[in-house]
């Protein structure tokens, strides 16, 4: 039996698996946890089995014996299964954005199909010192974190110099880009968030 991560289980092997997993981390035999609970052992075990379904006072004395509170016993039951979107490094779908063409390198780190797209996280490489730059407008808020090198950014009017470890957040209608690679290779990570827009 797995851990119950990957598996669903029915409450009766959910119950069977937790009781019997705290019963072997206490150092319990069943013939112990029958003679503390004043449960069977036959019952116990068909407990653990999932072989029957127990009373709430059953199951309520058979905690208290193994030292498992009942709240913790649910704890992780019925969770939502999940299902995150685990992209490996390098594995980044690349992707032709503005500016590609100058040498950049984006890779989209997730993407959704359809529907409306609440944010676009992007792994941006670049690495020729003496490149020209695009100057970027485009609706939402952006936040950049630079991962490695160094480099003077634009928003507007305004500068700044950043190094490895540096952020940035702004709102990406306003013109924005970088203005000059100052150490390579650089490699940036650009979260566009489009929550707010209509």
């Amino acid at each position: 039996m797995t851990d119950g991560k990957n598996e669903k289980f029915n409450l009766d092997q959910y119950i069977g698996m937790k009781v019997k997993k705290a019963r072997t981390q206490e150092g319990l035999k069943i013939t112990d946890v029958a003679r503390i609970s004043g449960i069977s052992q036959g019952m116990v075990s068909k407990i653990e089995n999932a072989q029957v379904s127990t009373s709430l006072d059953t199951l309520s004395r058979l905690c208290a014996a193994i030292g498992l509170p009942i709240s913790r016993l649910f704890s992780d039951y019925d969770v939502p299964d999940g299902g995150a979107q685990f992209t490996k490094s390098g594995e980044g779908l690349e992707v032709v954005r503005r500016g590609t063409e100058k040498g950049h390198t984006y890779q989209l780190l997730t993407y959704q199909r359809g529907g409306k797209k609440s944010f676009e996280p992007f792994l941006v490489t670049m690495d020729d010192v003496s490149e020209v730059f695009p100057t970027f407008s485009h609706p939402g808020e952006e936040f950049i974190h630079l991962l490695s090198g160094k480099l003077t950014y634009r928003h507007g009017n305004h500068t700044y110099q950043m190094e490895a470890g540096d952020s940035l957040t702004f709102d990406a209608q306003i013109p924005h880009g970088p203005e000059t690679l100052e150490e390579v290779p650089i490699k940036l990570l650009s979260i566009i968030n489009y929550s707010d827009d209509e």
